[in-house]
């Protein structure tokens, strides 16, 4: 998948848990670790780890703070 298509879809995924956030974790960066974890494949989760390493250009901080989240789980 191309980084535009792949930072596009992870952005409209903390968009939308951004909004659901409440007190807990399970919305913000909770949700979109859930999220990523259980509807990416793993080969997208490679991609979106790889890409946070080369800098990760233009993804949201909660996309940033669940992939680390998913690479400490690993």
């Amino acid at each position: 998948m191309s980084p535009e298509k792949m930072i596009h879809m992870a952005n409209q995924i903390a968009t939308f848990m951004a909004t659901q956030a409440g007190d807990d974790d399970n919305a913000g960066v909770g949700g979109v670790a859930y999220h990523l974890r259980r509807f990416w494949e793993p080969q997208m989760r490679a991609q979106l780890l790889a890409y946070l390493d080369a800098g990760g250009a233009g993804l949201n901080p909660l996309v940033i703070a669940a992939a680390q989240r998913l690479r400490a789980m690993a």
